[in-house]
């Protein structure tokens, strides 16, 4: 969850260009979208411990958080899969919206798709402002989600940068519930209602948002597609370039079957890592903080106050853990930062469940002194650094730099699809695990961190710097996946790139 930089679509040249006004509204169109889904990921977790909206919409969860319910144990004081329905609604819609989305995209051009997420999002927006009951909170989540589904159309060509944007999205949500929980009445409307301002600047920046040329060349458009790279790369010299991608959509347009080609032993490499990759970036535990931060910290004996500020830090940890990856991961490489994070991710973990089992043990009752709830919240804010500088971004940017041009497509659809479809999971059930598994759910967690990381280190070659038409020499040199290549594959290159966006 993730300026940053342009992700390589499978090869590039060094074509003549200066950055232009339609390269700086992609940008901003592209950072809006990120900023978007970080806000909503944030947002839910401020709201749902705002004892005005439980009274409102969930007053059993409030009678037990205020211990009205003769239920004492602060492990299941939010317990409510109602309230998680709140939050996980979004990311099932979302999932299901993308399908939708890219075949928008495809049909109509990323114009076409960023204006309709836009005002979708701006609905649902509206719609959780202004909920008078649960149904219409859900609704408008629901709406939300779509738009989700439509905003990540942009999101390839600007990996990082989009995670970037979506980690400041997160911090403004957490900022925005620490300000509108000091108003008497109403604060958690206008959390909710103020989504509706990038969703504005979205909808109003792709009227602006100039179609691809490689989009235009695929719908037939040559001529308006040539006239659009002139003005991105602001010269008239980009015959080698528009060339290229004639060449690009010419070798698309032969790319048949990408699902039944990815199931082929030739591609179980990056069939495999595209699967788990995004399965264990939910399993890391990271959406329970970046869901639930406030609820957590309410659960652990903070204020309401308190714990939105908790959130706040560590919504800032995470902007600024995320900036580290941007600028080391091409130094460093992709294996050690996901070893790294691993590792830290764990004993973090481990501290956090014994620190938390040491005070409310298993009957959940018993009260943080402020020097050990000042520890835990140093603990998780280590741990969401080492998240945002390893497997929040590169879960991400990894998948995209291992998939040829025959199975792309459906490798960044089952990349899209695994992923949002167990942050679902984790937010539905967050709760309820809390409830019954205890601190152990935190030992439940590191566990699933130590399993992903050994795969690393044992699974993944590194890949910075790797060409996509080198990549079967990686995969053919590697201990493990070498018995899936064929040596007639090693050496043979791919094609040409599919997009080029700016």
């Amino acid at each position: 969850m993730a300026g940053g930089h342009f992700v390589s679509q499978g090869g590039s040249g060094n074509y003549e260009g200066r950055v232009t006004p339609f390269v700086v509204i992609t940008c901003l169109v592209a950072a809006t979208g990120g900023l978007i889904f970080g806000y909503d990921i944030g947002i839910s977790g401020g709201v749902t411990s705002m004892d005005e909206f439980l009274i409102k919409f969930f007053p059993s969860v409030y009678r037990k958080e205020k211990n009205l319910s003769g239920d004492s144990s602060q492990y299941c004081k939010f317990d409510s899969h109602l309230l998680t329905l709140f939050t996980s609604s979004l990311y099932i819609a979302a999932l299901i919206a993308s399908f939708f989305a890219s075949a928008t995209t495809r049909a109509f051009g990323r114009k076409v798709s960023m204006f309709c997420g836009g005002i979708i999002f701006l609905c649902g927006a509206v719609l959780n402002g202004a909920a008078m009951n649960v149904t219409m909170l859900i609704i408008g989540r629901i709406l939300l989600g779509v738009g989700i589904g439509y905003a990540n159309q942009i999101r390839g060509a600007l990996n990082i940068g989009f995670q970037m944007a979506i980690t400041i999205g997160i911090f403004l949500a957490n900022f925005v519930n620490y300000g509108t929980s000091k108003m008497k009445e109403n604060g958690w409307r206008y959390s909710l209602a103020i989504a509706a301002v990038p969703a504005i600047i979205m909808t109003v920046g792709s009227v602006f948002l100039p179609d691809t040329p490689n989009s235009l060349i695929e719908r037939g458009q040559q001529e308006k597609a040539r006239a659009m790279l002139e003005k991105i790369r602001g010269t008239e010299n980009v015959h080698e370039e528009f060339q290229d991608l004639l060449e690009a959509s010419e070798t698309s347009k032969q790319v048949q079957h990408p699902w039944k080609n990815i199931r082929q032993r030739k591609y179980r490499p990056q069939l495999v890592i595209t699967l788990l990759i995004p399965f264990f970036q939910q399993l890391t535990g990271i959406n329970v903080i970046m869901f639930y931060a406030p609820v957590l910290f309410k659960t652990l004996g903070f204020g309401d106050s308190a714990s939105l500020m908790a959130a706040v830090i560590t919504g800032l940890v995470n902007v600024f853990a995320t900036l580290v990856s941007i600028f080391t991961v091409d130094k460093f490489g992709r294996r050690a930062l996901f070893l790294e994070g691993g590792a830290q991710m764990l004993i973090c973990q481990i501290a956090v469940g014994s620190v938390i089992a040491s005070v409310f043990g298993v009957n959940g009752e018993g009260t943080f002194s402020k020097s050990l709830g000042n520890v835990t919240v140093f603990l998780i804010c280590v741990y969401v650094a080492a998240f945002a500088w390893s497997w929040g971004p590169l879960g991400w940017l990894v998948p995209s730099e291992i998939f040829p041009l025959e199975i792309r497509s459906a490798g960044q659809s089952i990349n899209v699809s695994v992923n949002m479809f167990f942050t679902f999971i984790i937010a539905q059930i967050f709760l309820t695990m809390l409830c019954h598994l205890k601190f152990g759910l935190f030992f439940f967690f590191g566990g699933f961190v130590l399993i992903m990381t050994t795969f690393i280190f044992f699974f993944l070659p590194e890949t910075k710097g790797v060409p996509i038409e080198e990549m079967n020499r990686v995969w053919k040199a590697h201990w493990f996946w070498g018995k899936y290549i064929p040596g007639d594959a090693v050496g043979l290159g791919h094609g040409k790139p599919t997009s080029h966006e700016v």
